[in-house]
């Protein structure tokens, strides 16, 4: 099929690049403490910048994650009972529907939380 032939090399290089960007944020970011700390840059001031960056940035990350995933995998499931021809874009749409929905279930968790 044509899906396979397109979709599969935006797949692998879309993973790839994720994979390299993720790797490369942690090796710099690492850098930079590492460096900070050895000049002597480090008090009480920064320490309290990097813990805040820290915790506001993973306090929901796996809400938002499992969400995501949960929405994604069930419209991979109502696809299969949903009877469509091989070049519908019926597939793309439900699924970009159904991880748009689980995300805005994240953000309205999240304001709401955060309220």
């Amino acid at each position: 099929m044509i899906t396979s032939e397109v979709l599969m090399p935006i797949s692998i290089m879309g993973t790839f690049g994720a994979a390299l960007y993720f790797f490369t944020k942690a090796m710099t970011d690492y850098i930079l403490k590492k460096k900070m700390i050895d000049k002597g840059y480090v008090n009480e001031d920064t320490q309290s910048i990097f813990r805040q960056h820290e915790a506001k940035e993973n306090k929901y990350s796996s809400l938002k994650w499992g969400l995501i995933v949960f929405f994604a995998g069930l419209s991979l499931v109502a696809m299969e009972y949903i009877p469509s021809r091989g070049d519908s874009p019926l597939p793309y749409g439900l699924f970009a529907i159904s991880v748009s929905l689980g995300f805005l279930i994240y953000y309205y968790i999240v304001r709401k939380e955060l309220k």
